[in-house]
Parts: C-alpha cells; sequence; structure tokens
C-alpha cells in the first residue's frame, strides 16, 4: 500500500498538533507534514487534520478567526471537492465557524474547562470516520475543552438524525446516553458529527491522546484507522 499524505494545519495556539502528526506519521506509517496557517495552498495532501489547541487565544470566539487564516479558503475548496478533513476539538470549532459543519460550540454548561476520559457511543458506524467500529461500540476517549456545548436549531438536529450524520455521543460506560453522561451540555449529547457528504469529520473528544498503546488507551486509534481504511478502498477502486 502506497503511503497518504496527512496534512496537519498550524494555527498560532495550536497544542495538538505534533499528537496528530505523530498518530499519522510514526503509528500510522504515512506521511505528514505540517501546514503553517499563513500557506495559500494545501499542497499534495489526502487528508486534513485542523488539530486541537486555542487558536489566536480563543479571542472573539473558538475558532473565528482561524476560520479566515490564509489556508482555510484551499481548507474549503478541498472539502468541497470532496477531500477528507478531519477538525478534533479546536478543529471541530474551526470548521463550525468555516460553515463547513452546521452547528456552534459554545462555553461547557457548567462554565468551567473539562478535561477527563468520557465514553462515546458510535452512533454510525458506516462512515469514513468509524467504519473500524461497531454500531453502538462504546470508545473511550479523553476530552480537554471549555468550549464543547454543541448546539443546532431543532431543525437541523432532526437533519443531522435523519441523514446519519451524528457519528459519536457522550454516554455512560455500558452505553447509555444520560444527561449524567453529558460533560459539556451538548444537545443530544453529540460529540462528533460528519457533514451530509460524510467527508467532513468534526469532534470535541482527542483520538490522537488515545492511540498510542503507551498512554493506556487505544480507542481514538480506531477513528484514524477507518480514515485510512475508506481512502485505501478509494484507491483501489479508481
Amino acid at each position: 500500500m502506497s503511503k497518504l499524505k496527512f496534512g496537519v494545519v498550524v494555527f498560532p495556539g495550536s497544542n495538538c498538533d505534533h499528537d496528530a502528526h505523530y498518530v499519522a506519521g510514526t503509528l500510522l506509517g504515512h506521511d505528514a507534514r505540517f501546514i503553517w496557517h499563513k500557506e495559500g495552498s494545501l499542497g499534495d495532501v489526502d487528508v486534513v487534520i485542523l488539530p486541537g489547541g486555542f487558536s489566536y487565544g480563543d479571542y472573539l470566539r473558538c475558532g473565528a478567526i482561524a476560520r479566515f487564516s490564509p489556508v482555510m479558503k484551499d481548507v474549503v475548496r478541498f472539502a468541497n471537492n470532496g477531500g477528507i478533513v478531519m477538525g478534533i476539538c479546536n478543529g471541530f470549532q474551526i470548521l463550525t465557524e468555516a460553515s463547513l459543519l452546521p452547528g456552534v460550540l459554545l462555553r461547557n454548561a457548567s462554565l468551567k474547562f473539562v478535561c477527563k476520559y468520557v465514553h462515546l457511543r458510535v452512533e454510525n458506524a458506516e462512515t469514513r470516520f468509524s467504519s473500524k467500529c461497531q454500531q453502538g461500540e462504546v470508545l473511550e476517549i479523553p476530552i480537554a475543552h471549555g468550549d464543547g456545548n454543541y448546539f443546532v436549531d431543532a431543525g437541523t438536529l432532526q437533519k443531522l438524525e435523519e441523514n446519519r450524520q451524528i457519528v459519536l455521543r457522550y454516554c455512560g460506560p455500558g452505553g447509555q446516553v444520560t444527561d449524567a453522561a453529558n460533560p459539556n451540555g451538548a444537545i443530544s449529547n453529540i460529540a462528533g458529527i460528519v457533514n451530509e457528504a460524510g467527508n467532513v469529520l468534526g469532534m470535541m473528544p482527542h483520538p490522537e491522546r488515545a492511540s498510542d498503546p503507551v498512554l493506556g488507551h487505544t480507542d481514538g486509534r480506531k477513528i484514524f484507522d477507518s480514515l485510512v481504511e475508506s481512502l485505501v478502498q478509494q484507491t483501489v477502486l479508481t
């Protein structure tokens, strides 16, 4: 299998860029490179990762300034042409600000920064990002955010449900979706979604922090393995 090309976008304030690069390049064994936010082009990439962190210090709104970084024009073009884009935590926030995903990320209901492992139920195991999971499987992946409270209006929520765009929901260890299992107040316990085309994923939990066995958790690797498998299959079919 030829190596895939991962591009990890780096904004001022990104702090999970090296984690994402490590998973793509070292753990998965593919080509990975950093893309500075001022670059006008993504170059030759198969996957774009918008990593977690606090781009531009989270001023105005999380992701609101990063959305106007020069590289984002090409990220939007890449995504609209079917390219694989993965936004993690702050990356998810940037994707909503760039209108590549619906909704907004608000302050946590507790008004406190939350950093801990959470349980996630796989709501759709047929996406590019979840095909290595089982439907209803419970993953354990950490979160670290102050603004992870996902919100959409009732009509958009219904559309997300009908289109099966909800990939992950916060749940208890046994898979029960309850208020007690919701760490930030996100509507319908939503932790991760895809766009209608299924090529753009946004999720608040950090799969890159649960991919290396040395860290004690590897559930996050299933997300990366899924997208790699989908691209390999796509290459074979074409």
